[in-house]
């Protein structure tokens, strides 16, 4: 098996470089299976490239400098996650880090954009600090098995929900209960099913690149049969020297102040476990872990999407991190810093080819999302229910992390059941001081406010 696959990744020169340098076939994967994986973690998450600049745009920062500055993030932290770290996790403007900084910074408290660069600059160095000290493998380690394993299924949960939201088969609802069915008949919902459907259906055959090929042929369904899909043009040359651009742009000293500064730390808090817990779910996900259930390479994984948010302090984005559609590419075979390099590769040619980002319509991630979300929802036979306080705990971070639309949140409160159940079971022996420490930390961090 070793040898074939070998062959498939050495057959050229290049192919042998690349099979050496991101041991490819050491980790029983193939160039194919990587580039594959390259181009559906990109399929599935260049919506940011659309999403980020909308979000931004809507706070005063010109959409155009966004869609520029959000393409280098991508590149940037993708480029380092595979080239450094070789994992095959991509790395982008985090959205619910966008969302804060445009409607609570900008929009709600009035802090002028330079000064929220500087302050997104000043949350990556900290970030990187917590990093490279070890603060985030601390965390890592002292997360009990039951959590780490409900983060992974709330995570499904959260994937099923975005996805499903995306193209409003699920909707808000006005009265009653929180959500409710959108237009089942609507082209979107439709083609979201069968191409589900489908996905589901190629990969138990075992076709490779059965979600890509599910992508590519909704997209080019959506370019012939959708009006609201349209070619506009291949090429697009980005203004760098534009009077809007917002590459160097970020006032360090503005933030440095005491009304900013909290938000920093909010920023850094969110983060360390948002992400944090990303990262160990897709590692999971791509059977990335060790014995000891340790992210291989986690030190450089974690170091990579803190660095990231430095540099988009410095390009005048938003705070980065993994993203969870990594977990498609890893669903596709990727188990390689290969495959976010080529992400990466793909995100530094989109700054020159803006308009195809138009060209992949919601109706055509979607699907790969949801089976990515249903796949890790196979966490919960992990979870060890002969000791119910640790499996309970998970499954209350799971649950906790779809019901409010938020990884920490879920991660707080499955740290919360944990100690309270251990102590009153009388298990208060097997609490690891840091857990506790993680525990009241988190309580703190939520009952004084600070959360996001």
């Amino acid at each position: 098996m070793k040898s074939e696959q070998t062959l498939t990744a050495g057959s050229t020169p290049l192919g042998a470089l690349l099979d050496r340098y991101f041991k490819i076939s050491d980790r029983g994967s193939t160039l194919r299976q990587e580039m594959i994986a390259g181009v559906t973690t990109f399929l599935a998450m260049v919506y940011s490239v659309i999403v980020v600049p909308n979000m931004l745009g809507s706070a005063g920062f010109d959409p155009a400098a966004v869609f520029i500055s959000t393409c280098l993030i991508a590149a940037f932290g993708s480029l380092l996650m595979g080239l450094w770290a070789n994992l095959p996790m991509a790395i982008g403007c985090a959205i619910s880090l966008t969302a804060f900084t445009a409607f609570s910074m900008v929009l709600g408290q009035g802090i002028s954009i330079p000064v929220t660069l500087g302050a997104i600059f000043l949350m990556g160095v900290v970030f990187t600090f917590a990093s490279i000290t070890g603060a985030r493998q601390w965390v890592l380690t002292n997360l009990p098995k039951g959590i780490a394993h409900g983060t992974g299924i709330g995570i499904g949960l959260f994937l099923l929900l975005i996805a499903t939201n995306s193209v409003q088969l699920i909707v808000a609802n006005n009265t009653g209960l929180p959500v409710t069915l959108g237009d089942i008949n609507s082209l979107p919902v439709i083609l979201t099913i069968i191409g589900l459907a489908a996905t589901i259906g190629l990969e138990r055959r075992g076709v490779p690149g059965g979600i890509l090929i599910v992508v590519v042929i909704s997209s080019v369904f959506g370019l012939i049969f959708d009006p609201k899909v349209q070619y506009q043009g291949l090429l697009a040359m980005p203004d760098f020297g534009s009077e809007h651009s917002l590459i160097g742009q970020m006032d360090i000293l503005g933030a440095i102040n005491p009304v900013v500064l909290p938000i920093v730390l909010a920023l850094v808090m969110t983060a360390i476990f948002d992400a944090t817990g990303t990262i160990r779910a897709v590692a999971g996900q791509a059977n990335l872990l060790d014995e000891n259930d340790d992210i291989k390479g986690g030190a450089k994984a974690l170091t990579s999407d803190s660095v990231s948010s430095i540099f988009a302090g410095v390009v005048g984005g938003a705070p980065a991190a993994v993203y969870i559609e990594s977990a498609a590419g890893t669903a596709a075979g990727g188990k390689t810093g290969l495959t976010a390099t080529i992400v990466g590769l793909l995100f530094f040619f989109m700054v020159f080819l803006a308009p195809l980002s138009y060209l992949v319509p919601a109706y055509a991630t979607a699907p790969a999302l949801m089976y990515v979300g249903l796949l890790m929802l196979s966490n919960v036979t992990k979870l060890d229910f002969d000791d119910k306080v640790d499996a309970m705990s998970g499954l209350t971070c799971a649950v906790f992390i779809i019901l409010s639309c938020n990884i920490v949140t879920g991660i707080m409160l499955g740290f919360v059941t944990l100690v309270i159940g251990r102590l009153c079971s009388g298990e208060w022996r097997a609490l690891k001081p840091g857990v506790l420490v993680i525990t009241l930390g988190l309580v703190v961090f939520y009952l004084g406010g600070w959360a996001i």
